[in-house]
C-alpha cells in the first residue's frame, strides 16, 4: 500500500461529497504510466497515476501519484479555482525520498494584501498553530518562492513515516475540508480589474510552479524529458495552453 494511497482516497471521497464533480480531461498517455529503476535487488517499478477533476468553481483539481516502493512516494495534489473567483490554491506537495519525507500544505495565496489575507489565512492560522509543535518548520526553501506561500503555509520534514501517517494526515484532512469551505462561499467576480488581476495571478503562479517542478529531473529520468515536458505543461500545469484554446 502507497503511503500516500490514503491521503488520496480521502480527498476524493470528500470531493466526491462536497462538490459537483466532473472529470477534466487528461490527455493521452498521462493517466498511468511505469519505468523500472535500479538492478538487481534494488530494482523498483515505479507507477505514476494522473486524477484530474472540476466543479463550477475549480478550474482543475489534479493529483500525480507517483508509487517507487520504500525509497520513493509521492503525491503533488493542487486545486486551481476558475478564473472569476478570488479563491487561493490548494496545494500538497507530499514528497518521500530516500532522505526522508518532505510534507507542504498551504492554501496559496493569489494576493498579499491585508483584505485578502484576512478572508483567507486568517481562517487557517489556527488550524496551522494547532500543528506547529508536532510538525515542525522543515528550514529554508527558496527566497523566489515565498511570494505564493500564505502565512499559514505548513511546511516540514518528519522523521518518522508514523508522523505522516497520523499528524499529517490529520493537517491534510483539516486543510482540504477548510478549502472546501471557502469554496462554498466564494462569489463570482465580476469587475474586470479584478478579473484581469486574478489571471495574471494564476499564470504567475503556474508559470513558476511549471519552471521550478522539483519532480522534473525525477520524471525525466524515469520517462524521458519529452514525456516529462508535455505532462508539466499539458496537463500538471496547463493553464497557459487552455487559454489560448480559448
Amino acid at each position: 500500500m502507497s503511503l500516500y494511497q490514503p491521503f488520496l482516497d480521502h480527498a476524493l471521497a470528500l470531493l466526491k461529497e462536497r462538490l459537483a464533480l466532473s472529470l477534466y480531461p487528461i490527455p493521452e498517455g498521462f493517466e498511468r504510466k511505469e519505468a523500472t529503476t535500479g538492478k538487481g535487488k534494488r530494482e523498483e517499478t515505479v507507477i505514476t497515476t494522473s486524477h484530474g477533476f472540476k466543479s463550477p468553481k475549480l478550474r482543475q483539481i489534479r493529483a500525480a501519484h507517483v508509487q517507487g516502493g520504500n525509497s520513493l512516494q509521492v503525491l503533488n495534489f493542487v486545486i486551481f479555482p476558475e478564473l472569476n473567483y478570488d479563491l487561493p490554491f490548494f496545494g500538497a506537495d507530499l514528497v518521500t525520498l530516500p532522505g526522508g519525507h518532505l510534507i507542504a500544505l498551504d492554501m496559496q495565496p493569489l494576493f498579499h494584501d491585508a483584505a485578502y489575507q484576512e478572508k483567507y489565512s486568517d481562517p487557517i492560522l489556527p488550524i496551522y498553530q494547532s500543528y506547529q509543535q508536532d510538525l515542525p518548520w522543515g528550514g529554508d526553501f527558496p527566497e523566489e518562492a515565498k511570494p505564493f506561500f500564505s502565512p499559514a503555509f505548513l511546511w516540514t520534514r518528519p522523521q518518522k513515516t508514523e508522523v505522516v501517517q497520523t499528524q499529517v494526515f490529520e493537517a491534510f484532512k483539516e486543510y482540504l475540508s477548510a478549502y472546501l469551505d471557502f469554496v462554498d462561499r466564494a462569489e463570482p467576480v465580476t469587475d474586470s480589474q479584478h478579473l484581469e488581476a486574478i489571471e495574471q495571478s494564476q499564470l504567475r503562479y503556474i508559470g513558476y510552479r511549471a519552471a521550478k517542478d522539483p519532480a522534473r529531473g525525477m520524471f525525466a529520468r524515469l520517462y524521458g524529458p519529452e514525456w516529462t515536458e508535455e505532462y508539466i505543461h499539458g496537463f500538471l500545469f496547463d493553464l497557459e495552453r487552455e487559454l489560448a484554446k480559448r
